[in-house]
């Protein structure tokens, strides 16, 4: 009997323990997927901290492993290589070009750091990123592996567009090559009359040879005077910000007719007439008066100067349109070529223009400035023309650029 009642006990003691073994066990489980989604959470919140740190970048930048394969990217390597996706795809497949490929290779094979800084025919370059005059595009790109424990590196890459840096430094290259040219041209012509009257000092016996010489110095001297004006002008424009402007209102009939004033002379001898043709003859606008004087002299200087044959017609006009102010100088005269047409606006560009035999060229800046000019104001120029027909400059400004009303 008391065998039994031990036995039983004994039954009962082995069943109590299993059965707290196994909650035991159970709550050891329960800890466990308490513990892995908090590791999941956590890897989620260190993946998603990570992803918004790379796509803070502006530059692309990917992370491939020791097999090539793409692991990472950020949002600008996206929007680069993409549309489809990048993750799993081979990063060589993704460069494409061996130009860009070079520095990933380099690294990969050495597993030192490389760089490099690549120009990329108009061909090769992403759309996105060309130059709109030449079609290249410049990039920097850096490869660095990234140490693994316990396996081969991953490898770091990074590609910043040097676009813009490359077409400035190119500007300001070409800008220097430019006008040291304009420059060396009077400052040679004027040194030779020099010259002439030094080495040969019984010339200025010769009274109506000395006025012509001496004419032609002082024309040379000011096409010398403008160009170092209107380069100064443009240095001034690029260097300031609206901010910078002083802004006033003024109304722009009373300015043109400022401007026609002064180009009157021209006008005359040229046969020419400008007309003003605004939709509100009380139109006024806020803005620098200086630089509007700049942008309508040169527009309408360059019409009477391009033109030689009497009976030109300018004419400064307005429109006003939903949120904008539309502003257009047009003349009747012999056009501009449509193979010229992209390149106006560029500094010391001339193009074919013509020019009476007698006259100086002029700086080549004076559209050049104009551009500035209105960008400087928030708006925008374009121009089109008809050869023999038209050629029409219009200026839209918008936002900050709007109509002030007449009396205010």
């Amino acid at each position: 009997m008391m065998a039994s009642l031990l036995l039983g006990l004994s039954s009962l003691c082995l069943l109590v323990w299993s059965l707290r073994q196994r909650a035991a066990i159970l709550r050891l489980r329960e800890l466990e997927k308490i513990r892995l989604a908090e590791g999941l959470r956590s890897l989620a919140a260190a993946g998603s901290d990570r992803d918004s740190l790379l796509n803070a970048f502006p530059d692309a930048f990917l992370i491939a492993d020791a097999q090539g394969s793409i692991l990472h990217c950020n949002e600008a390597a996206s929007a680069l290589f993409g549309p489809a996706p990048l993750a799993g795809r081979p990063a060589l497949e993704i460069l494409r070009d061996a130009r860009l490929a070079a520095p990933y290779l380099e690294c990969r094979n050495s597993g030192n750091p490389a760089s490099a800084r690549v120009l990329l025919p108009a061909e090769a370059a992403p759309a996105r990123t060309r130059d709109p005059a030449t079609g290249e595009s410049v990039w920097l790109v850096d490869a660095a592996p990234v140490p693994q424990s316990g396996g081969p590196p991953h490898i770091r890459l990074l590609l910043r567009d040097l676009s813009s840096e490359h077409q400035l430094e190119q500007i300001r290259k070409d800008f220097v090559a430019n006008a040291s040219h304009e420059l060396r041209t009077p400052i040679t012509l004027v040194g030779g009359y020099l010259e002439t009257f030094l080495e040969t000092p019984e010339l200025l016996d010769d009274r109506p040879a000395v006025l012509r010489f001496l004419g032609i110095m002082r024309k040379h001297t000011e096409r010398i005077a403008c160009i170092i004006e209107d380069m100064l002008l443009i240095s001034r424009i690029e260097s300031s910000d609206a901010s910078a402007l002083r802004m006033e209102t003024f109304t722009l009939a009373e300015c043109v007719q400022d401007i026609i004033d002064r180009l009157e002379p021209l006008i005359r001898t040229r046969q020419a007439a400008v007309h003003i043709a605004l939709h509100d003859p009380d139109l006024t606008l806020e803005g620098d008066r200086f630089y509007w004087t700049q942008i309508f002299f040169n527009l309408i200087e360059n019409a009477l100067k391009q033109n030689l044959k009497p009976g030109l017609q300018v004419t400064v006009r307005s429109e006003a349109a939903p949120g904008a102010l539309c502003l257009e100088v047009i003349d009747n005269g012999i056009g501009i070529p449509a193979a010229d047409l992209p390149f106006i606006f560029k500094r010391f560009y001339r193009g074919g223009k013509l020019h009476a035999q007698n006259e100086v060229p002029g700086t080549g800046l004076g559209l050049s400035i104009v551009k500035r000019a209105v960008e400087a104001h928030g708006g925008t120029i374009t121009c089109q023309s008809e050869s023999g027909i038209r050629t029409a400059f219009q200026i839209t400004l918008r936002g900050a650029a709007e109509v002030v009303p007449a009396g205010i």
